[in-house]
Parts: C-alpha cells; sequence; structure tokens
C-alpha cells in the first residue's frame, strides 16, 4: 500500500468519530432553542454536559479509529480539556455569567488550537487536515465572541404584544454557545457521512486491500 493509499483507508475509517462528536452538540443546539431561559444557570450545566460527552467520545474515538499516533496523543488531550472545563461548569453551575464567560473561553481557545494545529500538521497527507482547521477555526472564533460580548449588556425592549422584556449579555451567550453547537453538530455529520460513503467506494476498498504492504508506524486496532 502506497502512503496515499493509506491516508486515504485511514480517513475512511474515521467516519464514527465525527458522527459520535456531533450528538452531545445537536443536543446542545435543541436545548438551547427551545428552553426560553438563556440564563447562566442554564448554560453552565447544558454547556458543561455538552463538553464532557463531547470529550469523551472525541477521546475514545480517536484512540480507537485514529492512526497517526501525534494527531491521536492530540485529539485525546483536547477531549481530556474538554472534560476538565465541562466538569468545571458542571460543578460550579450556579455561580453565574461570568463563569460560564471564562470556561466556555478558556475551552474554545486550548480545544480551537490544538484541533487548527492538528489540521495545519497534516494538511499535505490527510483530507480530515481541512475538516479540522474549519472546526479549530470555528471553536477559536467562539472564543474571540465570548471574550468581545459584554456581560453587563442590557438593552430593554417592548417585547411581542408590547410585553416588555430586555435583551441581556446572558441571553446573547448562552445563544451563541447554541447556535455554535448546532452549526458544528450539523458539520461533523456531514463530515462523517461523507466519510463512510468514501469508505464504501471502490477507490477506498482497493486503499484497504489486505495484500498490500503496511505502513509503518500505522496504528492497528
Amino acid at each position: 500500500m502506497t502512503a496515499i493509499q493509506h491516508d486515504a483507508a485511514s480517513d475512511a475509517r474515521y467516519w464514527p468519530v465525527p458522527v459520535l462528536r456531533a450528538i452531545p452538540f445537536l443536543v446542545l443546539g435543541m436545548v438551547t432553542t427551545f428552553v426560553n431561559n438563556h440564563s447562566a444557570a442554564v448554560g453552565l450545566p447544558v454547556f458543561g454536559a455538552t463538553t464532557v460527552a463531547g470529550g469523551i467520545l472525541l477521546g475514545l474515538g480517536s484512540y480507537r479509529w485514529l492512526d497517526d499516533r501525534t494527531s491521536r496523543t492530540l485529539f485525546i488531550v483536547q477531549g481530556a480539556v474538554g472534560v476538565v472545563f465541562g466538569a468545571l461548569a458542571l460543578i460550579f453551575h450556579g455561580l453565574g455569567l461570568t463563569t460560564l464567560v471564562a470556561l466556555v473561553t478558556g475551552w474554545a481557545v486550548i480545544a480551537g488550537v490544538i484541533e487548527l494545529f492538528a489540521g495545519l500538521r497534516r494538511r499535505r497527507r490527510s483530507g480530515l487536515a481541512r475538516d479540522w482547521m474549519l472546526l479549530g477555526g470555528t471553536t477559536l472564533v467562539l472564543g474571540i465572541v465570548y471574550l468581545v460580548v459584554p456581560t453587563d449588556y442590557d438593552k430593554p425592549f417592548g417585547g411581542i404584544e408590547h410585553v416588555p422584556g430586555s435583551l441581556t449579555s446572558s441571553t446573547i451567550l448562552v445563544g451563541i454557545v447554541g447556535a455554535y453547537g448546532a452549526l458544528v453538530g450539523v458539520f461533523l455529520v456531514i463530515q462523517g457521512l461523507s466519510l463512510k460513503w468514501q469508505t464504501n467506494s471502490p477507490e477506498a476498498a482497493l486503499a484497504a486491500s489486505p495484500g498490500d504492504t503496511p505502513i509503518d508506524g500505522a496504528h492497528r486496532s
């Protein structure tokens, strides 16, 4: 098997990981869409549960299905980062908006840098690199947005049928993380299904044929 064939087959085998990663992000998007309360008291536990579940799925899935050793290590570390920040959000769910901003920003910057670096590192070898760079960049943007939105924003408005209300920073920030979850979740599903279809293609079957010579350093499960 040539190096190009091995990389294509390795990419195709990775398809369960993005599909599994998508699940908690899609749940995050749905919860923030259908729950009227966008306070930090809701945002912290929802964000915490999402990043804990997503971190576990990313770490275990990468260990099981990602062949490149360095990339596998990077994503296991990224998964662990998600578990740590998610656990902190669950533990300190009553501390308010400042805590939500700090935890989301910290997680987004660290996770975004790791995934962006993983993509840049493999950009000439793996078809997964472009998706990793896009996801890493999107996560970094989330962290930047959380730093830019003021935590004391509060703008009154008339509301539906002239019922008084206000647009607060909490509403904006929880809504943003929900939109991020929905966007990333849909993207991951598309990525995973595209890789699965690649697995079933004749080219992938040829690349993964058992008679080829194995590539040194490949992770075998």
